[in-house]
């Protein structure tokens, strides 16, 4: 077999066998294959496009290029969420525990964030004392016992993911249908899930622009995770505007522990039920969505999410009174409200620009290296569709610097107001096939 072959054949829009494409990408992964050819054949799928069938044996080809988890020890139907990104997507922080108060094992495997705020394990690191660092063993146990964990990522899970992503980035292939699922699905799929939930986000802060778009990928993964006997189900939801009212780590906590409690943001827990639901309903604790959302709100509704919250935190060393007592989390030294500077309605929050200014406070990584600043970050005060007098505040800036100059224009230019505006759509689609 000859890779040069295998770049001709899906030149020419024919279709790769599994073991060619095992081939491929074990070539790849140990350096018998170079950049040139794999940019080559990257260009040629981007193309070309794939089937069901190749798609499904690239996602499991890298799935087997490095380490799998093994959570056979965990009892019960390991659900996995995944979101292509947001900002001020708060939604695994509610989740985990809300599914888990309905004894769903959400055994979560996490990073940390590059972009407009921290990942999971950031966000959760603005609790004091609160740890990733456990063995393999101590996350079961803690699943076994509370239905919650959260671990950070391993280090050799799918490296051939990691090598073709970075050269997609630089070969103008990173917009690939294929090659976007693939890569999504061989990491959930290799962190041990019996079933996976996918929130595929579309509009302007998300890297699906259209709705269209956002469906098609949402098939794609679908298609790939039912076809290796993953169990799949896939929503498409709004991210024209950032998701609820907090962006930054220690807000986005507070934001969650409200939520929780039936006090967040509508579009947030409208959000959280509609995936918990499909989690809830995939682990086989009940026979119906609708069924699965009632069970949601009534954990909601009698604390026993919030309860699963505390437990949680406690068992990975953070300090769970933070829950009943928010203030202890890090709080920034100046809040500035951006007040509005004419009467209307907000028409245009432009999600990816606002998570800018987050970063640029502090709240987010421009590269690896970067610190964050789990205090810092934005609470909108108002979003798509509120009516707005000039003097309301349209933000509040939580900032550990006094000059947020910067920040305040980024804002006015990226927050619109007009005569009149409606609220966008939260949830397009559910897609199950």
């Amino acid at each position: 077999m000859r890779m040069v072959d295998l770049i001709e054949k899906k030149r020419e829009g024919h279709a790769l066998t599994t073991e060619e494409i095992q081939f491929i990408i074990k070539g790849y992964t140990n350096g018998d294959v170079p950049d040139y050819q794999m940019s080559a054949l990257a260009m040629a799928i981007f193309f070309k496009d794939m089937n069901d069938q190749e798609r499904a044996d690239l996602t499991m080809a890298m799935v087997n290029s490095g380490d799998t988890i093994d959570l056979s020890e965990i009892e019960g139907i390991k659900v996995d969420k995944h979101s292509t990104g947001g900002v001020g997507d708060t939604t695994t922080l509610v989740l985990a525990p809300l599914v888990a108060a309905l004894d769903v094992p959400v055994a979560k495997m996490s990073g940390r964030g590059l972009g407009h705020t921290g990942g999971t394990i950031d966000k959760l690191e603005s609790i004091e004392g609160f740890h990733v660092e456990i063995t393999n063993e101590q996350f079961i146990e803690l699943v076994n016992k509370d239905k919650i964990a959260v671990i950070g990522q391993s280090g050799n899970l799918t490296p051939a993911d990691k090598k073709l992503y970075a050269l997609r980035d630089v070969t103008a292939t990173v917009n690939s249908i294929p090659l976007i699922a693939s890569s999504i699905m061989s990491k959930k799929i290799a962190a041990g899930a019996d079933a996976i939930v996918l929130d595929v986000k579309t509009g302007a802060g998300a890297f699906m622009k259209t709705v269209e778009d956002a469906k098609e990928l949402a098939h794609a993964m679908v298609s790939i995770g039912n076809n290796v006997g993953r169990k799949t189900m896939a929503v498409i939801s709004d991210m024209s505007q950032p998701l609820g009212f907090a962006i930054g780590n220690a807000l986005e906590v507070k934001e969650a522990i409200d939520t929780l409690q039936g006090k967040g943001p509508k579009d947030l827990e409208e959000l959280c039920l509609v995936l918990g639901s499909q989690m809830v309903y995939l682990a086989g604790k009940a026979s119906s969505l609708e069924e699965a959302e009632a069970k949601l709100k009534e954990v909601m509704a009698n604390g026993k999410a919030l309860e699963k919250f505390k437990v949680f935190l406690a068992g990975q060393g953070g300090d769970a009174s933070v829950v009943d007592q928010p203030e202890k989390l890090p709080q920034a030294k100046f809040k500035i409200e951006v007040p509005a500077k004419e009467n209307g309605v907000v028409s245009e929050i432009v999600a990816d620009e606002i998570g800018t200014a987050a970063m640029i406070l502090g709240a987010g990584r421009a590269t690896k290296e970067s610190e964050i600043d789990l205090a810092v970050g934005l609470m909108l005060n108002k979003k798509i569709g509120d009516k707005v007098e000039a003097g309301d505040s349209l933000v509040t800036i939580h900032s550990n610097k006094e000059n947020v100059e910067d920040v305040m224009n980024i804002i006015y230019k990226n927050i619109k107001i007009a005569d009149k505006a409606e609220a966008p759509t939260l949830v397009y689609s559910v897609v199950t096939e």
